[in-house]
C-alpha cells in the first residue's frame, strides 16, 4: 500500500489573516482535500496565531471525516488547548516566534524529563503522539523512550538538496532513520519541503506511512484547484508503490 496523505492547509488560513477577511475559509479546504481523496487534514495552531484560529480548530474537528492532526509546540498552554480539541494526534514541533516555518525537529535527547509529563498528559487523553524529529538515531531512540507512537522524519534537507549526489545522500538518511524508527515499533511519518517532484522516491520508502505536506499543494491549488491539486499528490503517492 502507498502511505497515506495527510494535507496541511495552514496557507489557506495565512492568506486569510493577511487581510483580515472571512475568506478563505480553511474548513472550506479541508473540505475539499476530503474530496480530493486527502486521508488526513494537519493545522499548526502556533503560539501567534498568526494562521489557524482556534474557532478553525473546534469546527474542523467537528466537521472533518478524515483524522485531523493538531501540529503544535509542547508547552503547558497548547497542550491544555490539545485536550479540549481531541484530535486524532498531535505532532509536536519546534517553534520559533520568528521562523516563517518549521525549520527543524524538536531535540529531544537529554531533554526527556522535561517533555515527558507534558506528553503524557496528552498519551492518558487517548491521542496519537508524533514528534516531528531530524533524522538522527539518537533522537528517535530518545522519542520511543518517551512513550510517542510515531516519529515523523525532517525531510527539509533532502527536499533543500542542490544536487543529485547530495539529494541521494540525504534520501538515503531518510531510508536509514525510517528503517530505524520502524524497528523500534514506531509508524515512520516524513515531511517539510516536500513537492511534486521530490515525494515519489520518499514516498516508495516502505516504512513510510504517511507523507505530511500542504505549502506545494497549496500553492498548485491556485492555478488547479484544491480538489484537483490533492487528488494529483495522491497520484504521485499511488506510482510511489510501482517502484518497488
Amino acid at each position: 500500500m502507498p502511505p497515506k496523505l495527510s494535507v496541511n492547509i495552514d496557507h489557506v488560513a495565512t492568506l486569510r489573516q493577511s487581510r483580515n477577511t472571512l475568506y478563505p475559509d480553511p474548513v472550506h479546504a479541508a473540505v475539499l482535500c476530503q474530496l480530493g481523496g486527502a486521508d488526513g487534514v494537519t493545522v499548526h495552531p502556533r503560539e501567534d496565531r498568526r494562521h489557524i484560529q482556534d474557532r478553525d480548530v473546534f469546527i474542523l474537528k467537528q466537521t472533518l471525516q478524515v483524522p485531523l492532526t493538531l501540529e503544535m509546540a509542547l508547552t503547558p498552554a497548547m497542550v491544555d488547548f490539545a485536550l479540549q480539541v481531541k484530535p486524532f494526534a498531535c505532532t509536536l514541533v519546534p517553534e520559533a516566534r520568528e521562523e516563517k516555518t518549521t525549520e527543524s525537529g524538536l531535540m529531544v535527547k537529554g531533554r526527556e524529563e522535561k517533555l515527558q509529563p507534558l506528553i503524557q498528559r496528552l498519551l492518558d487523553a487517548g491521542i496519537f503522539v508524533s514528534i516531528f524529529i531530524d533524522a538522527l538515531e539518537d533522537q528517535i531512540a530518545a522519542a520511543q523512550s518517551l512513550g510517542v507512537h510515531t516519529v515523523e522524519i525532517h525531510t527539509g534537507p533532502y527536499a533543500l538538496a542542490q544536487k543529485p549526489a547530495e539529494a541521494q545522500r540525504e534520501f538515503q538518511i531518510v531510508r536509514k532513520m525510517t528503517e530505524f524508527a520502524s524497528n523500534l515499533g514506531l509508524t515512520a511519518n516524513v515531511g517539510h519541503g516536500l513537492h511534486y517532484q521530490n515525494t515519489e522516491l520518499i514516498a516508495s520508502l516502505p516504512a513510510v506511512a504517511w507523507v505530511h505536506t500542504g505549502h506545494s499543494i497549496i500553492s498548485h491549488a491556485v492555478f488547479v484547484g484544491l480538489e484537483r491539486a490533492v487528488r494529483e499528490m495522491k497520484e504521485v503517492l499511488s506510482r510511489s508503490h510501482l517502484m518497488h
